[in-house]
């Protein structure tokens, strides 16, 4: 079983990203793995924008990240690049905090315009923080989740297929074999 950290870079405690991401961390956990969710816009604002690297929310992060073996990172899309929270997070770990992990990119957004956004924006910052391998990552378009009244998420057929490749390779990627990808 490995532990995975589940990073939702979205400032908005209503995000579609945010939601995504735990409807996903679902399925990780389903295939075994120990899924740890980490919503970035939690940590206190004075912390991120004050680069406070002894505050205790930002020494909690980095512990999870050096404690996981795998990272699924989630953000939003503005202006073709991931957000200021994410930003402000990774900014503040160690340089090499992803060093021997596996790490899953996603994003989402409004445009098919932003979908070059990972490869672009967010894969070059984790690979620079050495992350042993980045699978490939998933842009899912915020028409495609739908969030229903009662906090419940459905994403597009398409969508899901598509997720649901990525997200098993994560997994396999963990050295999981993910037993639930023929029940899709």
């Amino acid at each position: 079983m490995a532990t995975v950290l589940s990073v939702s870079g979205s400032p908005s405690a209503t995000s579609r990203t945010g939601r995504l991401l735990r409807h996903l961390d679902q399925r990780l956990a389903a295939q075994g793995h120990e899924v740890i969710p980490l919503d970035v816009r939690t940590i206190p604002a004075e912390a991120l924008l004050g680069a406070d690297f002894r505050h205790p929310a930002i020494v909690e992060a980095t512990d999870l990240f050096a404690r996981a073996d795998g990272v699924v990172v989630g953000t939003p899309v503005y202006k073709a690049s991931y957000s200021g929270v994410l930003k402000a997070l990774l900014d503040l770990l160690p340089q090499y905090a992803l060093t021997g992990k596996t790490v899953l990119p996603l994003a989402t957004g409004g445009s098919v315009a932003h979908v070059l956004a990972i490869d672009y924006a967010l894969r070059p910052v984790l690979t620079s923080m050495g992350a042993a391998h980045i699978v490939q990552g998933w842009f899912t378009l915020d028409k495609d989740i739908t969030v229903h009244e009662d906090g419940s998420l459905t994403v597009a057929p398409g969508a899901t297929k598509a997720l649901t490749q990525v997200v098993d390779q994560f997994s396999t990627a963990l050295g999981r074999t993910p037993y639930l990808a023929a029940a899709s």
